[in-house]
């Protein structure tokens, strides 16, 4: 047998340059490399990319999201700030956001980005408790106050 990781997502969108400016601007990735109006390949690490970006035109069809395919594609943030800062930057240019506990793993920001492809910014929680690290499919909505990190609120 052998091993394998993951090592990028290949998503298409309508509008190469519209998709680059939002994956730049809410998930804080480069672009590595663009060619012409096909591709863009963006990474935010030491990769040459993790998510490769595919004009296929402002007449594609959206997928119907009761088909079969890529639900989200997720990114991890260190710590409780930068989930808030993330809610924060999502929720004040209108991007819808679904915010949940998933008890004992994470807390997590879901969102879809211009082409409906959806996305989830997370922040790993399982070191705050005591029991098990698995989900065992718990999800607790995660109130406003603790998604912006006290910040809207004044706390």
């Amino acid at each position: 047998m052998y091993q394998t990781k993951i090592g990028h997502a290949h998503l298409k969108v309508r509008d190469l340059d519209r998709a680059v400016a939002f994956y730049t601007r809410f998930l804080g990735l480069r672009v590595v490399e663009r060619v012409g109006d096909h591709f863009a390949f963006l990474s935010g690490g030491t990769f040459h990319h993790e998510i490769a970006l595919q004009n296929v035109g402002l007449d594609a069809p959206q997928p119907s999201p009761y088909s079969t395919g890529l639900y989200h594609v997720a990114f991890e943030v260190p710590d409780q700030r930068a989930l808030a800062l993330a809610y924060q930057a999502l929720t004040e240019a209108g991007i819808p956001v679904a915010a949940v506990d998933h008890y004992a793993i994470s807390w997590a920001l879901y969102f879809q980005d211009p082409d409906g492809n959806g996305l989830e910014i997370y922040w790993d929680t399982r070191h705050l408790h005591d029991g098990p690290p698995l989900w065992q499919g718990r999800n607790l909505p995660l109130p406003e106050s603790e998604a912006d990190g006290g910040a809207q609120g004044g706390a």
